[in-house]
């Protein structure tokens, strides 16, 4: 199964539990593609907390060869060119992955 996740939240507890998710998925054999939108596009400035270890699970999901999209527009809106943690995306290409994928979650 190919599973789309669309993240609009940079509170910590979403996205750590979105890249949980996606971690499992990828472990049990699905491809995984994670889409950032709105506030989700400041995931490379979301610091690590006692509770939640984004870094770490935005590292494991990489490993196990997960991909991240950010949408541009969001990060130019932010004053972003760009994210460190995934390439600049388009409208076109979120369109693309939720046309792709089997099932399509929004964490936020």
């Amino acid at each position: 199964m190919k599973l789309g996740i669309i993240l609009q939240s940079n509170k910590p507890e979403h996205v750590w539990n979105t890249f949980r998710l996606g971690i499992a998925s990828l472990k049990a054999g699905h491809a995984v593609e994670v889409f950032l939108l709105s506030e989700g596009s400041e995931l490379d400035a979301i610091a690590d907390t006692k509770d939640f270890d984004i870094s770490a699970k935005i590292a494991g999901f990489k490993e196990l060869k997960g991909e991240i999209y950010a949408c541009g527009t969001c990060l130019k809106v932010r004053g972003k060119e760009e994210s460190k943690v995934c390439p600049v995306s388009t409208m076109s290409d979120l369109l693309t992955m939720i046309e792709s994928s089997d099932k399509v979650l929004v964490f936020g």
